[in-house]
């Protein structure tokens, strides 16, 4: 088994473009930023592999994650998406993803965005990340909020300092690297 997921992804076919491409960048666009919020939702109890497989079913299933579409969403696309064998099918993810976009809508309000809202609060440590996710979300537990927040940049962690993709993501500055 290898000792991190640099070493894990290293020659996977779907972990390698995830981990040189996407895992740790610092993400700033709230659609990006709900996409990887319900991906590390649905990831729970599952292989990261699978929400791999799965993304572009997701991507089309969610409307792209444009989030005033998802809050938007009712009792019919509630159906379809729990009728769409592309995706996980659990009722409780499903209806996190339309809570949940409703609710950064309503953040938009008082912060002009998702973004907005995570770097007031920024920097945090993790049990406090936690607690604000549980007082402004559903189904955000300690592992989802921790893989969220390391995925998109805002906690350190995604990548060991001798992975090459490390160095790339310090150039970006992303929001851990700011408050170190």
């Amino acid at each position: 088994m290898a000792a991190s997921y640099c070493e894990a992804a290293a020659g996977h076919p779907l972990h390698k473009a995830y981990h040189d491409q996407e895992y740790g960048f610092p993400l700033e666009q709230d659609n990006a930023l709900f996409e990887r919020l319900i991906f590390e939702i649905n990831q729970a109890g599952l292989s990261w592999t699978t929400i791999l497989q799965k993304q572009e079913n997701f991507r089309r299933a969610y409307d792209g994650f444009e989030i005033e579409r998802v809050a938007a969403y009712g009792e019919a696309e509630r159906a379809r998406l729990l009728a769409d064998p592309g995706i996980i099918r659990n009722r409780l993810k499903v209806a996190a993803a339309i809570t949940n976009a409703g609710r950064i809508l309503a953040l938009r309000g008082e912060y002009g965005s998702f973004a907005g809202w995570l770097n007031a609060h920024h920097p945090l440590p993790k049990a406090e990340w936690v607690k604000l996710f549980k007082q402004n979300f559903v189904f955000t537990g300690g592992e989802i909020v921790g893989e969220f927040l390391m995925s998109s940049g805002y906690l350190p962690g995604a990548h060991e300092s001798w992975c090459p993709v490390y160095g790339r993501i310090l150039e970006l500055k992303p929001p851990w690297a700011r408050s170190a």
